[in-house]
């Protein structure tokens, strides 16, 4: 029994840090333009320092004052950008 709870133990341990499911708006995605990466109501966003899941927006009044909005590489969408 302690070897299978062991086992169990070590899988969820590999599997946590690439099974957790959609990356958050602001945390780091690889594929600019693709909304697979982000939850929902956002899109992996390419900028200076690497790609981020970005909010999705159609307008400038759709992001903080410290954001634009902006076109994404790779789609025909707009997210909340840093300026």
């Amino acid at each position: 029994m302690r070897g299978i709870l062991l086992v169990s133990f070590a899988v969820l341990s590999l599997c946590a840090p690439g099974c957790g499911g959609a990356a958050e708006i602001g945390e780091k995605c690889d594929q600019s333009g693709s909304r697979d990466e982000c939850v929902d109501g956002a899109i992996c966003t390419n900028g200076t320092s690497g790609s981020f899941c970005r909010k999705v927006c159609a307008a400038q009044t759709d992001c903080s004052a410290t954001e634009a909005c902006n076109g994404v590489s790779g789609s025909s969408e707009k997210s909340c950008q840093p300026e």
